[in-house]
Protein backbone atom coordinates (compact mmCIF):
# COMPACT_ATOMS: atom_id res chain seq x y z
CA UNK A 1 0.00 0.00 0.00
CA UNK A 2 1.34 3.44 -0.84
CA UNK A 3 2.13 5.95 1.89
CA UNK A 4 -0.74 8.24 0.81
CA UNK A 5 -3.26 5.37 0.94
CA UNK A 6 -1.95 4.27 4.36
CA UNK A 7 -2.24 7.82 5.73
CA UNK A 8 -5.77 8.12 4.35
CA UNK A 9 -6.74 4.76 5.90
CA UNK A 10 -5.34 5.87 9.28
CA UNK A 11 -7.15 9.20 9.13
CA UNK A 12 -10.51 7.52 8.46
CA UNK A 13 -10.20 4.68 10.99
CA UNK A 14 -12.18 6.76 13.53
CA UNK A 15 -15.61 7.75 12.32
CA UNK A 16 -16.85 11.32 12.33
CA UNK A 17 -19.04 10.87 15.42
CA UNK A 18 -16.23 9.27 17.41
CA UNK A 19 -13.87 12.10 16.49
CA UNK A 20 -16.42 14.77 17.45
CA UNK A 21 -17.17 12.95 20.70
CA UNK A 22 -13.48 12.66 21.61
CA UNK A 23 -12.93 16.35 20.85
CA UNK A 24 -15.96 17.38 22.90
CA UNK A 25 -15.00 15.20 25.87
CA UNK A 26 -11.49 16.63 25.88
CA UNK A 27 -12.81 20.18 25.69
CA UNK A 28 -15.44 19.62 28.41
CA UNK A 29 -12.92 18.00 30.77
CA UNK A 30 -10.72 21.08 30.49
CA UNK A 31 -13.65 23.49 30.64
CA UNK A 32 -15.03 21.86 33.80
CA UNK A 33 -11.67 22.35 35.47
CA UNK A 34 -11.33 26.04 34.61
CA UNK A 35 -14.90 27.21 35.25
CA UNK A 36 -15.77 25.01 38.22
CA UNK A 37 -16.24 28.09 40.42
CA UNK A 38 -19.14 29.27 38.24
CA UNK A 39 -22.57 27.92 39.14
CA UNK A 40 -23.31 25.25 36.56
CA UNK A 41 -19.69 25.04 35.39
CA UNK A 42 -19.50 24.97 31.57
CA UNK A 43 -23.29 25.35 31.23
CA UNK A 44 -23.21 28.42 33.44
CA UNK A 45 -20.38 29.78 31.34
CA UNK A 46 -22.42 29.22 28.16
CA UNK A 47 -25.39 31.09 29.62
CA UNK A 48 -23.09 33.95 30.63
CA UNK A 49 -21.51 33.92 27.17
CA UNK A 50 -24.88 34.36 25.48
CA UNK A 51 -25.88 37.04 27.99
CA UNK A 52 -22.60 38.86 27.30
CA UNK A 53 -22.72 38.76 23.55
CA UNK A 54 -26.27 38.58 22.26
CA UNK A 55 -29.01 41.11 21.73
CA UNK A 56 -31.50 38.44 22.76
CA UNK A 57 -30.93 37.16 26.25
CA UNK A 58 -34.45 35.89 26.78
CA UNK A 59 -34.19 33.01 29.25
CA UNK A 60 -36.39 30.67 27.21
CA UNK A 61 -34.46 31.37 24.00
CA UNK A 62 -31.13 30.77 25.75
CA UNK A 63 -32.44 27.42 27.01
CA UNK A 64 -33.59 26.55 23.50
CA UNK A 65 -30.26 27.49 21.91
CA UNK A 66 -28.32 25.43 24.47
CA UNK A 67 -30.69 22.48 24.26
CA UNK A 68 -31.58 22.78 27.95
CA UNK A 69 -34.91 21.90 29.48
CA UNK A 70 -36.62 25.06 30.74
CA UNK A 71 -36.68 23.69 34.30
CA UNK A 72 -32.93 23.04 34.22
CA UNK A 73 -32.43 26.53 32.80
CA UNK A 74 -34.48 28.06 35.61
CA UNK A 75 -32.37 26.38 38.29
CA UNK A 76 -29.17 27.33 36.48
CA UNK A 77 -30.16 30.99 36.22
CA UNK A 78 -31.34 30.91 39.85
CA UNK A 79 -27.85 29.75 40.88
CA UNK A 80 -26.11 32.37 38.69
CA UNK A 81 -28.41 35.05 40.11
CA UNK A 82 -27.81 33.98 43.72
CA UNK A 83 -24.05 34.22 43.03
CA UNK A 84 -24.57 37.82 41.87
CA UNK A 85 -23.40 37.07 38.31
CA UNK A 86 -26.66 37.70 36.43
CA UNK A 87 -29.99 39.34 36.98
CA UNK A 88 -33.36 38.80 35.38
CA UNK A 89 -35.16 41.71 33.76
CA UNK A 90 -38.48 41.88 31.94
CA UNK A 91 -37.97 41.29 28.21
CA UNK A 92 -39.10 44.42 26.33
CA UNK A 93 -40.25 42.22 23.42
CA UNK A 94 -42.40 40.05 25.72
CA UNK A 95 -43.15 41.34 29.23
CA UNK A 96 -44.06 37.78 30.34
CA UNK A 97 -40.51 36.61 29.58
CA UNK A 98 -37.27 37.44 31.37
CA UNK A 99 -33.93 38.48 29.99
CA UNK A 100 -30.74 37.23 31.61
CA UNK A 101 -28.28 40.10 31.97
CA UNK A 102 -24.75 40.02 33.36
CA UNK A 103 -24.09 42.11 36.45
CA UNK A 104 -20.86 44.06 36.90
CA UNK A 105 -19.49 41.11 38.90
CA UNK A 106 -20.77 38.77 36.20
CA UNK A 107 -18.91 40.68 33.46
CA UNK A 108 -15.71 40.46 35.48
CA UNK A 109 -16.17 36.75 36.23
CA UNK A 110 -17.07 36.07 32.59
CA UNK A 111 -13.96 37.91 31.34
CA UNK A 112 -11.68 35.89 33.62
CA UNK A 113 -13.44 32.62 32.75
CA UNK A 114 -13.22 33.45 29.02
CA UNK A 115 -9.45 33.78 29.24
CA UNK A 116 -9.24 30.39 30.96
CA UNK A 117 -11.57 28.83 28.35
CA UNK A 118 -9.35 30.25 25.57
CA UNK A 119 -6.41 28.43 27.16
CA UNK A 120 -8.42 25.19 27.13
CA UNK A 121 -9.25 25.73 23.45
CA UNK A 122 -5.56 26.30 22.66
CA UNK A 123 -4.66 23.10 24.52
CA UNK A 124 -7.37 21.06 22.76
CA UNK A 125 -6.18 22.32 19.37
CA UNK A 126 -2.53 22.21 20.44
CA UNK A 127 -1.67 19.62 17.81
CA UNK A 128 -2.57 22.12 15.08
CA UNK A 129 -0.61 25.10 13.86
CA UNK A 130 -2.08 28.53 14.70
CA UNK A 131 -3.23 28.79 11.10
CA UNK A 132 -4.87 25.35 11.11
CA UNK A 133 -6.53 26.06 14.46
CA UNK A 134 -7.96 29.30 13.06
CA UNK A 135 -9.15 27.44 9.95
CA UNK A 136 -10.75 24.75 12.12
CA UNK A 137 -12.61 27.36 14.20
CA UNK A 138 -13.73 29.16 11.04
CA UNK A 139 -14.99 25.95 9.43
CA UNK A 140 -16.73 24.91 12.63
CA UNK A 141 -18.57 28.24 12.77
CA UNK A 142 -19.55 27.87 9.11
CA UNK A 143 -20.98 24.40 9.77
CA UNK A 144 -22.86 25.66 12.82
CA UNK A 145 -24.35 28.71 11.11
CA UNK A 146 -24.92 27.34 7.60
CA UNK A 147 -26.00 23.77 8.18
CA UNK A 148 -28.64 21.86 10.09
CA UNK A 149 -26.89 22.63 13.39
CA UNK A 150 -28.30 25.70 15.10
CA UNK A 151 -26.26 27.21 17.91
CA UNK A 152 -27.23 30.80 17.27
CA UNK A 153 -29.41 32.98 19.43
CA UNK A 154 -31.87 34.87 17.28
CA UNK A 155 -32.85 38.45 18.01
CA UNK A 156 -35.90 38.71 20.25
CA UNK A 157 -38.91 39.42 18.10
CA UNK A 158 -41.61 38.18 20.39
CA UNK A 159 -42.46 35.30 22.66
CA UNK A 160 -40.49 32.09 22.23
CA UNK A 161 -42.23 29.14 20.62
CA UNK A 162 -44.38 27.12 23.06
CA UNK A 163 -42.94 23.84 24.24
Amino acid sequence: MSKVVEERAESTSVDFGQALGALLRTYLDGARDVVSELPGGPRGFQVMSIAAGSSCTNQARIAESLGLDRTVMTYLVDDLEQAGLVERRPDPADRRARQVVLTKEGRQAFGAASRRIEAVERAVLGGLSEEDAATFRSLLMRVVTAGPVDATVEPCEGPPPAC
